[in-house]
């Protein structure tokens, strides 16, 4: 069976793509890595956007880059650059480098005048870098996509120097405040991974056309742990929220840990 999904282009002709097949194997990760082979050369239309949310979180780490006195970072799960070309601009004296396991991902960076050497392959889960090597770890909307994202954390905790920054979803604060209050109420009751595993019909994903595969995946779920393992945590809200409480309201954050 094929599942061909559909993506507007600049042009306004339809762009079709196939991200699931037969003769493919049919592990999550291969299903979303190739999405993004088959995406790539839409990949900044796709995800990337003006001053969107992970673009404002970025802004925010660039200050903690001076706040800590950083003088190395490394982006995981990096795409096409952005990460790194916005940070090699703005601070060209600190070292910034990229890993990102699909090749044509990187390609793409690499015709935006990014070198290998700063836009490297490499995977969240296994890092190949030595304890303490960069000041500052960073995702931006990576660990959503990763089946046990509290590996890649963990990974970030274990190369990291001085601290990590990671910007991602809430899934509890995403929807109407039904669907909000719903969550939420499951979550408090030990109930959301069983209420998932019958939304998603036992695949604990979904796919859809603007971001592939993806988990259901709020911060909050390793805030506690990434507490335990560093000195202090600070939360920002990178989107409108309309209630104090984030965890109820906020579909995006930032979160930084401090070693």
């Amino acid at each position: 069976m094929i599942s061909v999904i559909k993506f507007p282009v600049e042009n306004s002709c339809n762009y079709k793509l196939k991200i699931m097949s037969s003769n493919r194997p049919n592990s999550e990760i291969e299903i979303q890595r190739s999405y993004y082979r088959d995406t790539a050369q839409v990949y900044d239309q796709l995800h990337v956007h003006e001053k969107d949310v992970h673009y404002f979180a970025l802004t925010f780490m660039a200050g903690m880059i001076e706040f800590l006195d950083c003088e190395s970072v490394l982006d995981v799960g990096a795409g096409t650059g952005r990460t790194v070309a916005y940070l090699n601009e703005k601070y060209p004296s600190v070292t910034v480098k990229g890993v990102e396991p699909v090749a044509e991902l990187r390609q793409v960076g690499y015709s935006k005048g990014l070198s290998p050497s700063q836009l490297m392959e490499g995977d969240a889960l296994s890092l190949a870098f030595d304890d303490n090597s960069f000041d500052i770890i960073c995702c931006f909307g990576v660990l959503h996509h990763i089946k046990i994202p509290r590996l890649a954390i963990q990974e970030m905790l274990r190369v990291a120097r001085k601290a990590i920054f990671i910007s991602d979803s809430n899934n509890f604060g995403q929807g109407s405040l039904l669907a909000r209050t719903l969550k939420q109420g499951l979550n408090l009751l030990g109930l959301w991974q069983i209420a998932d595993f019958i939304k998603t019909k036992g695949k604990g994903y979904t796919i859809s056309e603007g971001d592939g595969l993806a988990y259901s995946y709020s911060i909050f779920n390793d805030f506690n742990f990434i507490r335990k393992n560093t000195k202090s945590v600070h939360l920002l809200n990178t989107s409108n929220s309309t209630h104090s409480d984030l965890y109820k309201t906020a579909d995006n954050l930032a979160l930084l840990a401090i070693k």
